[in-house]
């Protein structure tokens, strides 16, 4: 018997997979279950119907992040905070930091989690931080961390 899957099944496949197995599988484990439905014309048309559409939300979100990138790349965010001798700062300028900056100075605003820091920055100076902002879309964000 052919099947739909609904999600994923271990050793048979995953969501969205047309795919064929026994009968009794198929009529005893998968469809009272739910895992799947029978592999009917209506029902793949209307697979291939959802896998066009997320393909395109897909896209739409690329070029979203794309567009994004291309606005963060010539940016600068000016962070000031109190700090001690030898540039030293007291405390330490996170992720969630860098955000909230760059939605003031910018207007840009952007999940504190797509920030690629490898520790909080405690140190005084320039330096170029990392943005994951959608699969293979990156971008460099140039952070100033002043005294006041």
């Amino acid at each position: 018997m052919i099947v739909i899957l609904n999600r994923d099944v271990k050793g048979t496949g995953k969501a969205g997979d047309v795919v064929k197995v026994s009968d009794g599988y198929a009529r005893n484990m998968l469809l009272p279950k739910g895992y799947a439905k029978e592999a009917t014309e209506g029902n793949i048309r209307s697979l291939e119907k959802q896998k066009a559409i997320a393909a395109e939300k897909k896209a739409e979100e690329k070029a979203r992040a794309e567009a994004q990138a291309e606005k963060i790349a010539g940016l600068s965010v000016l962070i000031k905070t109190k700090a001690g001798d030898g540039g030293r700062i007291f405390g330490s300028i996170t992720s969630k930091d860098i955000a909230e900056a760059l939605q003031a100075q910018h207007g840009i605003e952007i999940d504190k989690k797509k920030i690629q820091l490898d520790a909080p920055i405690k140190q005084t100076g320039e330096l170029e931080v990392g943005l994951k902002l959608y699969y293979e879309v990156n971008a460099r964000l140039k952070v100033i961390v002043e005294a006041e």
